[in-house]
C-alpha cells in the first residue's frame, strides 16, 4: 500500500509544478482535469505526511522512555495516532467513483398507495430540497406533475452545486444512495378511521450528463407534443407545450410540461434524457465489468425498499446500512447527514474490504 502512495506523492509534485505553469492553464479543460487530478491526490498526500511524522514521533517517545518511563504514555499516544492515521489513509486508496463531482438529476414517483403516495413523494421532495438548502446547492424543479391534494405524480429536479468542491463532497457523491424504493408508514390524510397504512414512493437519482459526454442523433430521437395536463397557470390544457422525447434505439422516454413555451420544455426534456442515457451507458459498462454491480431500485414495489419512514415512532430505518434513528421529523426537514454517512461509511467498508481480497 504504502509503494502505492509513494507513486502518489511524487504524482502530486509533479502536478504542483505543472498547475504553476502559467502557459498550461491556456488549455482550460486540461487544466481543469489536472486541477481535479490535484484535488484528489491532496489528502492522502496530507495524511500520509501525517503518518510518517506519527512514525517519527514513536521512535523519538521510545528512546526517551527507556531512559525516562513517564514517556510510555506518549508512545501509546503517538502508536493509536498512527493506527488512525492508517486507516484514514487505506480509506483514501479505495478507488473512487468518477461521477461523484457531477451534478445530479433526482427524480420522485408515486407508487403504491394512490393519493397517499404522491403526498409521500411531495414529502421526500421537500425533504431533498431543504437539504441542498443546508449544504448550500441549488435546485431547480425541472418538471412536475402535481396530484390533485397537492402531492406529486411524479417530479423532476436538477441539484447543482455552487462552484468547486473538495473530493468527495459532490452532489452524487452524496445523493447517489438515495436511489431506491422509500416506505412510509403513517395515518394518511384521507384516511377517516385513524388506521396506519403503508405507501412507497420511487427515487431515481442519475448524474446530469453535460452534451459532449453523450452523442444523442436527431434521426433516433421521437419527439410527441401535447396539451399540459394537472393544476397550473393559463397555459396547463390549453396549449400544445408539454413535450415528450423517445429515444428510439434503447426505448428510454423523457417528457416535460413543467415550462410554458414548448421550446423549454424539450430543453428541459433533453436534459433528462442525455442524464438517463449516460447511466445506461455506464450501467451497461458496470455490468460487463462485474456481475456483483449493485443498482438502484427501478420498481415501485413495497417488498424492494431502501428505507422506512414510520411516522407513530418518528423513526427512519435504513434497510442497507442497519441505521437507525429517531429524528424522523428532523430528517423530513433536510437533516440527511447522518442517513446518508451511514450508506459512505456502508459502501467505504465494502469496497475496502474487496481491494483486500484483490
Amino acid at each position: 500500500m504504502f509503494e502505492a502512495v509513494e507513486e502518489l506523492l511524487v504524482e502530486h509534485a509533479d502536478l504542483e509544478t505543472r498547475l504553476a505553469d502559467p502557459s498550461v492553464h491556456a488549455d482550460q479543460a486540461n487544466a481543469r482535469k489536472l486541477a481535479k487530478r490535484y484535488a484528489e491526490l491532496t489528502p492522502i498526500t496530507r495524511v500520509y505526511r501525517a503518518w510518517r511524522q506519527a512514525g517519527e514521533d514513536i521512535e523519538a517517545a521510545r528512546e526517551l522512555a527507556a531512559e525516562e518511563p513517564e514517556f510510555l504514555a506518549e508512545v501509546k499516544d503517538s502508536e493509536a495516532r498512527r493506527e488512525e492515521l492508517t486507516e484514514q489513509l487505506r480509506l483514501l486508496l479505495v478507488p473512487r467513483d468518477p461521477n461523484d463531482d457531477k451534478d445530479v438529476i433526482l427524480e420522485i414517483k408515486a407508487g403504491e398507495g394512490g393519493e397517499e403516495s404522491a403526498l409521500f413523494a411531495g414529502d421526500l421532495l421537500r425533504m431533498y430540497l431543504r437539504f441542498a438548502e443546508r449544504i448550500g446547492w441549488k435546485t431547480e424543479i425541472i418538471d412536475a406533475n402535481e396530484s390533485d391534494l397537492g402531492g406529486y405524480k411524479d417530479v423532476s429536479v436538477a441539484v447543482k452545486t455552487r462552484g468547486s468542491t473538495e473530493p468527495g463532497q459532490g452532489v452524487w457523491a452524496k445523493l447517489k444512495y438515495e436511489g431506491g424504493v422509500h416506505r412510509v408508514q403513517r395515518v394518511p390524510a384521507t384516511e377517516s378511521q385513524g388506521r396506519i397504512h403503508t405507501s412507497a414512493a420511487g427515487v431515481l437519482v442519475t448524474p446530469e450528463a453535460e452534451e459532449v459526454e453523450v452523442e444523442i442523433v436527431a434521426n433516433d430521437l421521437r419527439i410527441d407534443v401535447y396539451r399540459s395536463s394537472g393544476p397550473g397557470g393559463q397555459s396547463v390544457n390549453t396549449t400544445d407545450s408539454a413535450v415528450r422525447i423517445t429515444h428510439l434505439p434503447t426505448g428510454i422516454v423523457a417528457s416535460c410540461q413543467n415550462e410554458k413555451s414548448q421550446l423549454q420544455n424539450k430543453e428541459q426534456a433533453m436534459r433528462i434524457l442525455r442524464s438517463r442515457l449516460l447511466a445506461a451507458a455506464q450501467e451497461e459498462a458496470e455490468r460487463e465489468a462485474s456481475d456483483a454491480r449493485r443498482s438502484q431500485v427501478r420498481t415501485v414495489d413495497r417488498s424492494e425498499r431502501i428505507r422506512t419512514y414510520n411516522y407513530p415512532e418518528n423513526r427512519i430505518s435504513d434497510h442497507r446500512t442497519g441505521f437507525k434513528s429517531y429524528n424522523l421529523d428532523q430528517v423530513l426537514d433536510g437533516e440527511l447527514n447522518a442517513v446518508i454517512q451511514s450508506c459512505v461509511d456502508t459502501d467505504a467498508a465494502a469496497k475496502l474490504a474487496a481491494a483486500q481480497q484483490n
